[in-house]
Protein backbone atom coordinates (compact mmCIF):
# COMPACT_ATOMS: atom_id res chain seq x y z
CA UNK A 1 0.00 0.00 0.00
CA UNK A 2 3.10 2.25 0.25
CA UNK A 3 1.90 3.98 3.42
CA UNK A 4 4.48 5.81 5.53
CA UNK A 5 4.27 8.42 8.26
CA UNK A 6 6.88 11.09 9.07
CA UNK A 7 10.00 9.83 10.88
CA UNK A 8 9.04 6.16 11.06
CA UNK A 9 11.74 3.48 10.90
CA UNK A 10 11.89 0.47 8.64
CA UNK A 11 11.37 -1.71 11.73
CA UNK A 12 8.20 0.18 12.62
CA UNK A 13 6.85 -0.13 9.07
CA UNK A 14 7.52 -3.88 8.92
CA UNK A 15 5.84 -4.46 12.30
CA UNK A 16 2.93 -2.20 11.36
CA UNK A 17 2.39 -4.08 8.10
CA UNK A 18 2.25 -7.37 10.03
CA UNK A 19 -0.24 -5.84 12.44
CA UNK A 20 -2.31 -4.51 9.53
CA UNK A 21 -2.62 -8.05 8.17
CA UNK A 22 -3.97 -9.17 11.56
CA UNK A 23 -6.38 -6.22 11.66
CA UNK A 24 -7.73 -7.24 8.27
CA UNK A 25 -8.13 -10.81 9.56
CA UNK A 26 -10.07 -9.45 12.54
CA UNK A 27 -12.33 -7.39 10.29
CA UNK A 28 -13.11 -10.46 8.21
CA UNK A 29 -13.69 -12.59 11.32
CA UNK A 30 -16.11 -9.99 12.69
CA UNK A 31 -17.99 -9.99 9.40
CA UNK A 32 -18.13 -13.79 9.40
CA UNK A 33 -19.55 -13.76 12.95
CA UNK A 34 -22.17 -11.21 11.86
CA UNK A 35 -23.21 -13.48 9.00
CA UNK A 36 -23.52 -16.48 11.34
CA UNK A 37 -25.61 -14.39 13.73
CA UNK A 38 -28.02 -13.39 10.98
CA UNK A 39 -28.32 -17.04 9.94
CA UNK A 40 -29.50 -18.23 13.36
CA UNK A 41 -32.70 -20.32 13.25
CA UNK A 42 -35.80 -18.67 14.72
CA UNK A 43 -35.48 -18.18 18.46
CA UNK A 44 -38.14 -18.85 21.04
CA UNK A 45 -41.44 -17.01 21.07
CA UNK A 46 -41.78 -14.52 23.91
CA UNK A 47 -43.67 -16.22 26.77
CA UNK A 48 -45.84 -13.15 27.33
CA UNK A 49 -46.35 -9.62 26.04
CA UNK A 50 -44.47 -8.01 28.93
CA UNK A 51 -45.86 -4.73 30.25
CA UNK A 52 -43.33 -2.02 31.18
CA UNK A 53 -43.58 1.39 32.79
CA UNK A 54 -42.50 4.04 30.32
CA UNK A 55 -43.41 7.39 28.87
CA UNK A 56 -46.01 8.05 26.20
CA UNK A 57 -45.18 10.31 23.23
CA UNK A 58 -46.48 13.30 25.22
CA UNK A 59 -44.18 12.49 28.13
CA UNK A 60 -46.81 11.12 30.51
CA UNK A 61 -46.25 7.85 32.42
CA UNK A 62 -47.78 4.93 30.53
CA UNK A 63 -47.99 1.15 30.49
CA UNK A 64 -46.26 -0.16 27.38
CA UNK A 65 -46.33 -3.72 26.07
CA UNK A 66 -43.25 -5.29 24.50
CA UNK A 67 -45.16 -5.54 21.22
CA UNK A 68 -45.75 -1.77 21.33
CA UNK A 69 -42.00 -1.10 21.37
CA UNK A 70 -41.85 -2.04 17.67
CA UNK A 71 -42.51 0.99 15.49
CA UNK A 72 -44.30 0.38 12.16
CA UNK A 73 -41.90 -1.07 9.62
CA UNK A 74 -39.15 -1.66 12.22
CA UNK A 75 -38.97 -5.36 13.05
CA UNK A 76 -35.86 -5.60 15.24
CA UNK A 77 -35.79 -4.44 18.86
CA UNK A 78 -32.46 -4.02 20.66
CA UNK A 79 -32.58 -3.90 24.46
CA UNK A 80 -29.80 -2.80 26.79
CA UNK A 81 -30.37 -3.95 30.36
CA UNK A 82 -29.25 -1.06 32.58
CA UNK A 83 -27.99 -2.16 35.99
CA UNK A 84 -29.98 0.29 38.10
CA UNK A 85 -29.72 -0.90 40.85
CA UNK A 86 -26.24 -2.33 40.17
CA UNK A 87 -24.88 -5.86 40.17
CA UNK A 88 -23.09 -5.20 43.47
CA UNK A 89 -22.64 -2.29 45.84
CA UNK A 90 -18.96 -2.22 44.94
CA UNK A 91 -19.85 -0.98 41.45
CA UNK A 92 -22.53 1.50 42.48
CA UNK A 93 -22.10 5.19 43.06
CA UNK A 94 -23.97 8.37 43.76
CA UNK A 95 -23.68 11.46 41.62
CA UNK A 96 -22.53 14.51 43.51
CA UNK A 97 -25.84 16.34 43.25
CA UNK A 98 -29.50 15.90 42.35
CA UNK A 99 -32.22 13.56 43.54
CA UNK A 100 -30.22 10.47 42.59
CA UNK A 101 -27.52 11.54 45.05
CA UNK A 102 -30.02 11.00 47.87
CA UNK A 103 -30.55 7.31 47.07
CA UNK A 104 -28.91 4.63 49.16
CA UNK A 105 -25.66 3.46 47.61
CA UNK A 106 -27.11 0.04 46.81
CA UNK A 107 -29.98 1.70 44.93
CA UNK A 108 -27.87 3.88 42.64
CA UNK A 109 -26.95 3.36 38.98
CA UNK A 110 -23.98 1.28 37.82
CA UNK A 111 -21.19 3.67 36.66
CA UNK A 112 -20.07 1.31 33.88
CA UNK A 113 -23.60 1.14 32.50
CA UNK A 114 -23.90 4.91 32.74
CA UNK A 115 -20.67 5.43 30.79
CA UNK A 116 -21.94 3.04 28.12
CA UNK A 117 -25.32 4.78 27.97
CA UNK A 118 -23.68 8.20 27.72
CA UNK A 119 -22.35 7.03 24.35
CA UNK A 120 -25.53 5.20 23.34
CA UNK A 121 -27.61 8.32 23.99
CA UNK A 122 -25.93 9.89 20.98
CA UNK A 123 -26.11 6.70 18.92
CA UNK A 124 -29.79 6.01 19.66
CA UNK A 125 -31.20 8.53 17.18
CA UNK A 126 -29.04 7.05 14.42
CA UNK A 127 -30.08 3.48 15.29
CA UNK A 128 -33.73 4.54 15.17
CA UNK A 129 -33.15 6.50 11.97
CA UNK A 130 -31.65 3.44 10.28
CA UNK A 131 -34.83 1.46 10.92
CA UNK A 132 -34.28 -0.27 14.25
CA UNK A 133 -35.94 -0.01 17.66
CA UNK A 134 -33.73 0.57 20.71
CA UNK A 135 -34.73 0.74 24.38
CA UNK A 136 -33.04 0.67 27.78
CA UNK A 137 -34.70 -1.41 30.50
CA UNK A 138 -33.91 -1.25 34.22
CA UNK A 139 -35.33 -2.68 37.43
CA UNK A 140 -35.48 0.78 39.03
CA UNK A 141 -38.89 2.52 39.14
CA UNK A 142 -39.69 4.79 36.22
CA UNK A 143 -39.49 8.01 38.22
CA UNK A 144 -35.92 7.20 39.27
CA UNK A 145 -34.97 6.43 35.69
CA UNK A 146 -36.43 9.60 34.23
CA UNK A 147 -35.02 11.74 37.04
CA UNK A 148 -31.53 10.36 36.52
CA UNK A 149 -31.82 10.76 32.74
CA UNK A 150 -32.59 14.46 33.19
CA UNK A 151 -29.75 14.87 35.66
CA UNK A 152 -27.38 13.10 33.27
CA UNK A 153 -28.53 15.07 30.24
CA UNK A 154 -29.74 12.09 28.21
CA UNK A 155 -32.10 13.16 25.43
CA UNK A 156 -32.49 10.21 23.05
CA UNK A 157 -32.67 7.06 25.16
CA UNK A 158 -36.06 5.39 25.55
CA UNK A 159 -36.13 4.24 29.18
CA UNK A 160 -38.42 1.57 30.59
CA UNK A 161 -38.88 0.04 34.02
CA UNK A 162 -39.33 -3.71 34.42
CA UNK A 163 -40.11 -3.39 38.13
CA UNK A 164 -43.54 -4.93 37.58
CA UNK A 165 -42.73 -7.95 35.43
CA UNK A 166 -40.36 -10.91 35.06
CA UNK A 167 -38.71 -9.80 31.81
CA UNK A 168 -35.22 -9.36 33.22
CA UNK A 169 -35.32 -12.67 35.08
CA UNK A 170 -36.68 -14.54 32.05
CA UNK A 171 -34.03 -13.16 29.70
CA UNK A 172 -31.07 -13.65 32.07
CA UNK A 173 -30.59 -9.96 32.87
CA UNK A 174 -31.25 -10.72 36.53
CA UNK A 175 -29.89 -13.57 38.62
CA UNK A 176 -32.13 -15.77 40.80
CA UNK A 177 -30.80 -13.76 43.75
CA UNK A 178 -32.04 -10.52 42.16
CA UNK A 179 -28.69 -9.13 41.01
CA UNK A 180 -28.84 -7.17 37.77
CA UNK A 181 -26.80 -8.18 34.71
CA UNK A 182 -25.88 -5.94 31.74
CA UNK A 183 -27.25 -8.15 28.98
CA UNK A 184 -27.88 -6.94 25.45
CA UNK A 185 -30.99 -8.66 24.10
CA UNK A 186 -32.42 -8.55 20.58
CA UNK A 187 -35.93 -9.51 19.49
CA UNK A 188 -37.33 -9.87 15.98
CA UNK A 189 -40.93 -9.49 14.86
CA UNK A 190 -42.35 -11.41 11.93
CA UNK A 191 -46.02 -10.82 11.33
CA UNK A 192 -47.76 -11.15 14.69
CA UNK A 193 -44.96 -13.21 16.24
CA UNK A 194 -42.13 -11.82 18.37
CA UNK A 195 -39.17 -14.09 18.97
CA UNK A 196 -35.91 -13.82 20.86
CA UNK A 197 -33.16 -13.41 18.26
CA UNK A 198 -29.84 -12.99 20.12
CA UNK A 199 -28.42 -12.10 23.51
CA UNK A 200 -24.89 -11.31 24.66
CA UNK A 201 -24.42 -14.74 26.23
CA UNK A 202 -20.66 -14.25 26.39
CA UNK A 203 -21.42 -12.41 29.64
CA UNK A 204 -21.86 -15.86 31.19
CA UNK A 205 -18.95 -17.57 29.40
CA UNK A 206 -15.59 -17.98 31.18
CA UNK A 207 -13.44 -14.91 30.60
CA UNK A 208 -9.81 -15.16 29.54
CA UNK A 209 -7.26 -14.48 32.28
CA UNK A 210 -7.09 -10.82 33.17
CA UNK A 211 -10.11 -9.91 31.05
CA UNK A 212 -13.74 -9.10 31.68
CA UNK A 213 -16.37 -10.94 29.60
CA UNK A 214 -16.43 -8.26 26.83
CA UNK A 215 -19.90 -9.47 25.88
CA UNK A 216 -20.72 -6.06 24.41
CA UNK A 217 -17.13 -5.22 23.56
CA UNK A 218 -17.63 -4.49 19.88
CA UNK A 219 -20.02 -1.61 20.66
CA UNK A 220 -18.22 -0.25 23.74
CA UNK A 221 -16.51 2.98 22.61
CA UNK A 222 -14.30 3.94 25.55
CA UNK A 223 -12.52 0.61 26.01
CA UNK A 224 -12.03 0.19 22.27
CA UNK A 225 -10.39 3.61 22.16
CA UNK A 226 -8.03 2.51 24.94
CA UNK A 227 -7.05 -0.47 22.79
CA UNK A 228 -5.67 1.93 20.16
CA UNK A 229 -3.06 3.34 22.54
CA UNK A 230 0.42 2.25 23.64
CA UNK A 231 -0.85 1.83 27.21
CA UNK A 232 -3.89 -0.25 26.30
CA UNK A 233 -6.81 -0.83 28.65
CA UNK A 234 -6.05 0.39 32.17
CA UNK A 235 -6.09 -2.55 34.56
CA UNK A 236 -6.85 -0.56 37.72
CA UNK A 237 -9.53 1.82 36.43
CA UNK A 238 -13.30 1.69 36.20
CA UNK A 239 -15.82 4.19 34.91
CA UNK A 240 -17.13 6.76 37.41
CA UNK A 241 -20.23 8.91 37.44
CA UNK A 242 -18.03 11.97 37.87
CA UNK A 243 -14.32 12.75 37.56
CA UNK A 244 -12.16 15.32 39.28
Amino acid sequence: MNIAFPGESAAYRAARDRLLAKEIELRRAMQAVSVLRRELPPGGLIPEDYVFDGLSPNGAPAKLKLSELFAPGKDSLVVYNFMFPPLSQGRSARPGRGATARLKLKEGPCPSCVAFLDALDGAAKHVEGAGFNFVVIARAPLDRLTTFAKERGWRNLRLLSAAGNSFKRDYLAETPEGFQMPMVTVFHREGSEIRHFWSSEMLYAPADPGQDPRHAGTIEPSWNIFDLTREGRPSDWQEQLEYD
